[in-house]
């Protein structure tokens, strides 16, 4: 192939603070050669989430990222040559590439991917966001027909569509979001009941407004202040499906957790129960099998964000952890 030279973003400072476009750079290395039973893939679109900065803090389930290296991430990429059984050239398949334009892989820890248009919903609904927001909300909150349903982060990727989902089933959903915009687009395009702006000032009175009769599952993705908030107007036998904790991830720890919570556990019977979506993903095709049914319906609309060009991937991931996205952010590499 006539391309010599492999763009790559590298991680070159572990931030203790707030995520930083200076935190990364730009590097030029040389092409991956692949070896036996290796692929060449090009990477098409990255995955950016709100994971990619706690994978900064160190282990989670999978290893840290240290400063000097790759920053770590997951692709939609295409084979561009192959040198392993089962993949050819032109082939698609999700990948944990790392930010850059071209990654030699193991073809046995790829995940192959059919070709359908539009490409990005390869990433969005029917990839991890997808998957997360099905597994995290049928399997842990279990909710009924009539059930009341809080989502946080609900204009993000997971959380537009728990909250479409809730309301396929029967449920009367209600998403916190942050600023008027979002609030706007959660309860006018995507059929939420109610929307909650944590921006405003008051989420104490306002999400008592918004779900007056209680919460029956609540589907965090944020942690902190939020997470408390729902906690104390929980239902007696409520469930709560514990996503992520991205109020945690950028900059300062919390001053303090949730509080009176062990009693409050008690008293209502709540389940807490946190998940990963490797938990379920011998089931995915039955996952991808109703999201497709909804999107080909028109009961579960889509919602994606798109950023062009690798060098711009650190702004974006700084502009996510922000709260700039609506839908799932990715960016275009190729």
């Amino acid at each position: 192939m006539s391309v010599t030279t492999n763009r790559q973003v590298l991680l070159t400072e572990s931030p203790s603070g707030k995520l930083e476009v200076g935190h990364f750079r730009l590097h030029p290395a040389p092409m991956p050669v692949p070896a036996e039973g290796e692929v060449l893939l090009r990477v098409r679109y990255l995955s950016l989430d709100a994971a990619n900065r706690a994978w900064m803090q160190g282990a989670t389930y999978r290893a840290a990222v240290e400063s000097g290296s790759v920053m770590a991430g997951h692709a939609l990429a295409e084979v561009v040559e192959s040198r392993a059984q089962g993949l050819t050239a032109g082939d698609l398949v999700f990948a944990d590439t790392g930010w850059q334009e071209y990654a030699a892989l193991p073809a046995k820890g790829l995940q192959p991917l059919p070709r359908l248009e539009p490409l990005t919903h390869l990433l969005s609904v029917y990839g991890i966001a997808g998957l997360t927001a099905y597994f995290g909300l049928l399997e842990i909150g279990r909710p009924k027909a009539g059930d009341t349903v809080v989502v946080s982060a609900a204009a993000g990727s997971v959380g537009s569509l728990v909250g479409q989902i809730a309301k396929i089933h029967g449920a009367r959903v209600v998403g916190i979001a942050g600023g008027p915009a979002k609030c706007a687009a959660l309860t006018g395009e995507l059929g939420f009941d109610a929307a909650v702006d944590y921006k405003a000032g008051s989420l104490y009175k306002d999400l008592k407004a918004a779900a007056p009769a209680g919460i029956d599952v609540y589907f965090d993705n944020v942690g902190g202040d939020i997470f408390e908030a729902c906690l104390f107007q929980m239902n007696l036998h409520g469930r709560i499906a514990c996503c992520g904790a991205v109020s945690q991830y950028d900059g300062k720890p919390p001053a303090h957790g949730p509080r009176g919570v062990p009693g409050l556990i008690v008293t209502k019977r709540l389940t807490l129960q946190g998940f990963i979506l490797h938990d379920f993903m011998p089931r995915s095709g039955e996952a991808l099998a109703e999201l497709q049914k909804w999107v080909a319906e028109g009961r579960l609309k889509v919602k994606e964000d798109i950023v062009d060009g690798l060098e711009n991937a650190p702004a974006g991931l700084v502009g996510l952890l922000a709260g700039e996205n609506l839908g799932k952010r990715m960016v275009r590499v190729s």
